[in-house]
């Protein structure tokens, strides 16, 4: 059995931001590809396209992602990226994800 200490190690590591799944989601799509563009991830989260503006919001706040906005055919596009940054702490926050699955199963 993990001990307080453990356990608490592997909280620090968690990003509150992510604790939502459509922003977890969306991480993990841009931890896989240069970018992707909005309609693509909403797709993917099946939110609404308020609802995830707001979390691109969120996660372009705390300089998780970039959002770069251009003209296509005549309409405002929108495309994500993953910041270093971004990253950096998603990568902490699957591992201590992991950490604590791993935990739970002794």
């Amino acid at each position: 059995m993990a001990t307080e200490a453990e356990t608490t190690a592997d909280l620090d590591g968690l990003e509150p931001l992510l604790q939502a799944p459509a922003r977890l989601q969306v991480m993990a799509v841009l931890s896989h590809v240069q970018d992707a563009e909005f309609a693509r991830l909403r797709e993917i989260t099946k939110c609404s396209d308020s609802v995830l503006s707001k979390h691109l919001s969120a996660l372009a706040d705390a300089d998780l992602i970039a959002l770069r906005k251009a003209p296509v055919d005549g309409r405002q596009r929108t495309w994500a990226r993953i910041t270093a940054t971004g990253r950096t702490r998603f990568g902490k926050h699957v591992a201590a994800l992991k950490q604590i699955l791993a935990g739970a199963a002794v």
